[in-house]
């Protein structure tokens, strides 16, 4: 699974109607060119495939009264919200997901009620544990990486990493269930979206005329 379909539907779902720029600006905002594979050319063809795909609804607006070339905005369509949510929650109980595709499931796990972002996330939890419970039987952790050779640093580097994860998921779940954010259904969220015009300090360029993709 690719953390760019995730992130590009959720960032023109959260403006209802988006251009290709907002969305980039929204994912640099965000640090997802850093984390992810969120560059400006990915955006922009994901954009492009999705409305080919009929995720995305593709609207011509006319050019501005300044000229240039029309500019496309984009809207998520039944079907790509359908996708949406299917990659959403994937994303937050695989347990062996990349990192990428787990942030940006992270980033939109308000648009979930909060019942159901606890109980995936302890899903995520629970394979986290079959996995390690299905690891250990050959090899085990409090023996030290030592028992396999050099490669036994292998296992002891997943074991730890799971570990890691399941302990950071309870603690995330823990603060969920204390009441931590506003989900779906119970007011209006937090939205890590600029406004149009609004100056992005995590630009990594300036749009050129009619980048619109």
């Amino acid at each position: 699974m690719s953390a760019i379909r995730l992130l590009v539907l959720g960032a023109v779902r959260q403006h209802g109607r988006a251009h290709g720029y907002q969305v980039r600006n929204d994912l640099e905002y965000w640090g997802a060119h850093e984390w992810s594979n969120a560059k400006p050319g990915s955006i922009y063809h994901a954009l492009k495939q999705m409305a080919k795909q009929g995720l995305l609804h593709a609207h011509e607006i006319a050019p501005s009264t300044a000229g240039g070339p029309p500019r496309t905005e984009y809207e998520v369509t039944e079907k790509g919200t359908a996708e949406y949510f299917t990659l959403l929650r994937e994303a937050l109980t695989s347990y062996d997901q990349k990192m990428d595709v787990l942030s940006a499931g992270i980033g939109f796990l308000v648009d979930l009620e909060r019942s159901e972002a606890v109980e995936l996330l302890q899903e995520r939890v629970r394979r986290i544990e079959e996995w390690r419970a299905a690891v250990t039987g050959y090899y085990t952790p409090e023996d030290g990486p030592e028992q396999l050779g050099h490669i036994g640093e292998i296992m002891n580097l997943w074991v730890h990493s799971a570990d890691a994860g399941a302990a950071w998921t309870r603690g995330l779940i823990e603060r969920v269930e204390g009441g931590a954010y506003t989900f779906a259904g119970e007011g209006e969220p937090f939205v890590g979206v600029l406004a149009e015009g609004q100056e992005n300090p995590y630009a990594t360029g300036v749009p050129h005329e009619g980048d619109d993709a």
